[in-house]
C-alpha cells in the first residue's frame, strides 16, 4: 500500500515543495509585481495555449495517418489531452498509456501502433525543441553567460535523436525469430513508415518547430503581462531549457523543475528574481490548466468508457511502479 501511495504522493510533494520554496523567497516582491500586471495579455496567453493544442492535434492526426489509423483533428487532439491530463497526476509520463487504450478502443489499433505514434511524437518534440535551442543559443551567446549544462542539455537530445534515426534506418535489415525482437522490429517498422520519408520528415519537423514557437509565445505573452523587456531569443531559450529539464520525469507534469529552469534562464538575462519566478509559475500554470480543462472536456467527448480507461491505466501505472520499485 505504501508503494502505491508513494508513487503519486512523493513526486507531487517534491513538486509542491520546489514551487513553495521559489515563491517564499520572493513573496513580498511578488505582490508588488502582480499589482502592475496587464491582464489582457493573460487572456492572449490562454488563447495561444489553446491554439497550440489544436496544432498538436493536427500533427498527431498526420502521425496516425502514417500508421494507417484514420482519425479527425478533434479526436487526435482529445486523445493527446486525455493522456497529458493523466501525466499531470502520475509520474514518469505513464499517463501516455491512456492513449494506447483509447486508440485500441476507438479504432481497434494495435498497442504497437499506439506506442509507435507516441515514439514518433516524442522524438520530433524533443529533437525540434533542441534545434530551436541551438538557434536561441546562437542568438544569445554574445549577450548572455550561458552555463555549460545548457549546451549539454541541448546537445544530448540531438545526439540521441540522430542515433535513434540511425537505428531505425538500419533496423530493416534485422532478422530474428525471437518474439521480443520481432515485436521491436514491428514497432521500428511502424515508426519508419510514419516518419522516415521525405514528406513526413518535412511535415513533422516544420509542424513541431511551429508548435514550439507557439508554446514560446504563451510565455512571451506572460512576459508582456508584467511589462518586462526581454529579447524573444531569451524567451525561446528559457522554454527550451524548461522543457528539456521537464522531459526528465522527476515530478508529475514536470511541475517545479520546469519553473526552476525557466526562472533561472530569465535570471541570467538580468530579470529580477521575483518577476522571473512569477512568469515561470504563471506560464506553466496556464499550460497545465488548459491541459486539465481540455482533458476533462475530452473525457466528455469520448464518453463514459474513457473514465474506465483512465482507472484501468492508473491501476496499471501503480502496478508498474510496484514492479520496478522492487
Amino acid at each position: 500500500m505504501w508503494k502505491k501511495v508513494s508513487a503519486i504522493v512523493i513526486p507531487t510533494l517534491i513538486a509542491a515543495g520546489i514551487i513553495g520554496y521559489m515563491l517564499y523567497r520572493v513573496w513580498d516582491d511578488l505582490m508588488l509585481t502582480l499589482e502592475h500586471a496587464i491582464l489582457p495579455f493573460l487572456v492572449a496567453a490562454v488563447a495561444i495555449c489553446v491554439a497550440a493544442w489544436i496544432l498538436r492535434g493536427f500533427r498527431y492526426r498526420f502521425i496516425l495517418h502514417g500508421l494507417g489509423v484514420e482519425k479527425g483533428v478533434w479526436f487526435s487532439t482529445a486523445c493527446i489531452l486525455v493522456s497529458q491530463t493523466a501525466n499531470l497526476i502520475v509520474p514518469a509520463r505513464l499517463g501516455d498509456l491512456v492513449r494506447l487504450l483509447i486508440l485500441k478502443h476507438e479504432d481497434d489499433a494495435t498497442y504497437s501502433e499506439g506506442f509507435s505514434s507516441l515514439v514518433v511524437e516524442r522524438v520530433f518534440d524533443v529533437m525540434m525543441v533542441a534545434v530551436l535551442g541551438v538557434v536561441a543559443l546562437l542568438l544569445v551567446l554574445t549577450v548572455l553567460d550561458v552555463p555549460d549544462w545548457f549546451i549539454i542539455a541541448i546537445a544530448l537530445p540531438l545526439g540521441a535523436g540522430c542515433i535513434f534515426f540511425a537505428v531505425i534506418l538500419s533496423s530493416g535489415r534485422m532478422n530474428s525469430e525471437n518474439r521480443i525482437l520481432i515485436a521491436i522490429q514491428q514497432m521500428l517498422d511502424e515508426v519508419r513508415r510514419a516518419s522516415l520519408h521525405s514528406r513526413a520528415l518535412a511535415a513533422l519537423s516544420i509542424s513541431s518547430i511551429f508548435i514550439w514557437v507557439v508554446d514560446v509565445l504563451v510565455c512571451y505573452a506572460v512576459v508582456l503581462m508584467f511589462q518586462e523587456s526581454m529579447p524573444f531569443s531569451v524567451v525561446i531559450l528559457a522554454i527550451v531549457i524548461g522543457n528539456l529539464v521537464k522531459a526528465v520525469p522527476l515530478t508529475p507534469g514536470g511541475v517545479g523543475t520546469y519553473e526552476v529552469a525557466v526562472a533561472l534562464t530569465f535570471g541570467l538575462a538580468g530579470m529580477a528574481a521575483a518577476t522571473a519566478t512569477l512568469i515561470a509559475v504563471i506560464d506553466h500554470l496556464i499550460k497545465n490548466l488548459v491541459t486539465l480543462v481540455g482533458g476533462v472536456g475530452s473525457i466528455y467527448y469520448f464518453g463514459d468508457w474513457s473514465v474506465e480507461l483512465l482507472k484501468k491505466a492508473f491501476k496499471r501505472e501503480i502496478e508498474m511502479e510496484d514492479t520496478f520499485g522492487g
